[in-house]
């Protein structure tokens, strides 16, 4: 009892897991209460042809941000904590975009032109998750909150493998959200856009505010008293 109550005082940050229940189910009542105001679309998207074979990143989405949460849950405290900063923060402010301005997208194609299990897969992924809700593409923005956390961690800079690799893969299920249909080219620049200020909480954080208080330490220095 005394290892189990060690262990799980060790990794008592992994309660922060606990954030995928609040936010299924407010996802999930906003699939199946809300209706877009908004359609999101681009001229852009018109000229991105459907290629089935990127289903196999836009599944490989889920092991990817799976593996990374585990990886820091069990080796750096300080990361995942940052990571979970960069990751809860992105989704909670798109669940509000979601509720305050409910969007959708009408690409996705009514019949397939090859019919192979790549197209069945999408075929799933279409009844399962149906085209509401879609800006920001928290599928993009979730790739690039763990990229950045891999990048910077000791495994990123020990192995260029590992770097590039989680690199390549990002692009990958960033491209996978347009070739297959699930997401406009509009829906991919705005994940790009919040991951930047999300980028500064999580990571820039403490040198944001010291800079500031420099700044007014400085100034107050200058004031005559």
């Amino acid at each position: 009892m005394k290892a189990i109550g060690e262990f799980l005082y060790k990794y008592r940050h992994a309660a922060l897991l606990l954030y995928f229940f609040p936010y299924m189910m407010w996802f999930g009542w906003l699939q199946q209460n809300t209706r877009p105001v908004v359609w999101v679309c681009s001229w852009i998207d018109g000229y991105i042809p459907f290629l089935e074979i990127f289903v196999i990143p836009y599944l490989i989405w889920f092991f990817y941000i799976a593996a990374a949460m585990a990886y820091f849950l069990f080796r750096s405290r300080t990361e995942f904590l940052k990571l979970c900063t960069f990751l809860f923060t992105g989704m909670t402010i798109c669940l509000l975009i979601y509720t305050i301005l409910p969007n959708g997208q009408f690409l996705r194609p009514l019949v397939f032109k090859r019919d192979n299990i790549l197209t069945d897969l999408v075929r799933t992924i279409y009844l399962l998750d149906p085209s509401f809700n879609v800006c920001p593409s928290i599928h993009c923005l979730n790739s690039i909150g763990v990229h950045i956390a891999i990048r910077r961690s000791q495994l990123g800079q020990r192995s260029r493998a590992i770097r590039y690799g989680s690199g390549v893969l990002m692009v990958l299920i960033c491209l996978s959200t347009v070739f297959i249909k699930p997401h406009s080219i509009i829906d991919v620049v705005a994940a790009i856009i919040l991951s930047i200020p999300l980028y500064l909480l999580a990571y820039r954080f403490d040198q944001i505010r010291d800079y500031f208080v420099q700044r007014r330490a400085r100034r107050l220095s200058r004031d005559p008293a």
